[in-house]
């Protein structure tokens, strides 16, 4: 069994992989990564002696990383950072410093290749909004990084004295402040979005979308949309898989 941990900016993610299941466990706010260990400890469905190795993408940081290598260590078991590639499992990496991409990019790439043979979009919704564009022949032709909904709210809320915090709604003609910001935030990303699938030129092309704001936009999308949860989690298992072939 291969435990699967995706550490991101706000959380970090677990999945217990075997040959015959997949078993998601609890999240951990990344700020809380001190907590690990016992975080572990207390999720019953994780059985350190059937655990074989343990594979990770980690875009939060030395002092995560550390934490990772000792709370796995206690264990001995192995523990496999992945890194971006040149070329792994069916997809062509297109960054001019292929291991300058984030690894969580990188495997979600991965995934999508696996679930998708077409041009797609991948869409990440997380504390950034990544949109990285994948062709029909498995190539990763580049992709957008911009703030993500919360962050774009948070940061608006910050710098601007009168504004205050609220949660608001999308509205296509928004008549109150906090509808407004929400609204205003969607639709920057909605905007990114679909200039990049306009880039495609192909109308059939999928998006694949992911991460925590990904039904807002899918509710505000009329192009072919598949949500995904937990598509990094499953980049990574595509990469274990192919390590142990």
């Amino acid at each position: 069994m291969k435990l699967l941990i995706d550490a991101g900016n706000s959380q970090m993610k677990f999945a217990l992989l075997s040959a015959a299941s997949w078993h998601d466990l609890p999240p951990l706010a990344t700020h809380k990564h001190a907590e690990l260990s016992a975080h572990w400890q207390a999720c019953r469905e994780l059985d350190w002696s059937r655990v074989n190795a343990v594979w990770a993408s980690n875009v939060a940081g030395d002092g995560v990383a550390a934490q990772l290598r000792d709370a796995v260590a206690a264990h001995k078991v192995p523990l496999h950072i992945i890194q971006a590639q040149r070329a792994q499992g069916g997809v062509q990496n297109g960054y001019e410093n292929a291991a300058q991409l984030g690894s969580d990019r990188w495997a979600a790439l991965l995934a999508a290749r696996a679930l998708c043979q077409d041009d797609c979009l991948v869409v990440s919704c997380g504390t950034a909004t990544t949109i990285d564009a994948l062709n029909a022949q498995g190539e990763f032709l580049g992709g957008l990084i911009l703030p993500g909904l919360d962050l774009m709210r948070s940061s608006l809320l910050a710098r601007t004295a009168q504004l205050k915090h609220a949660d608001g709604r999308y509205a296509k003609f928004p008549r109150n402040t906090a509808d407004a910001i929400m609204s205003g935030a969607l639709q920057a990303t909605l905007g990114a979005l679909l200039q990049q699938y306009a880039v495609l030129q192909n109308n059939a092309a999928q998006v694949i979308l992911t991460g925590g704001a990904a039904g807002a936009l899918q509710a505000q999308l009329e192009l072919p949309v598949r949500v995904v949860e937990n598509l990094v989690l499953h980049g990574i298992a595509h990469i274990a898989q192919e390590h142990t072939k």
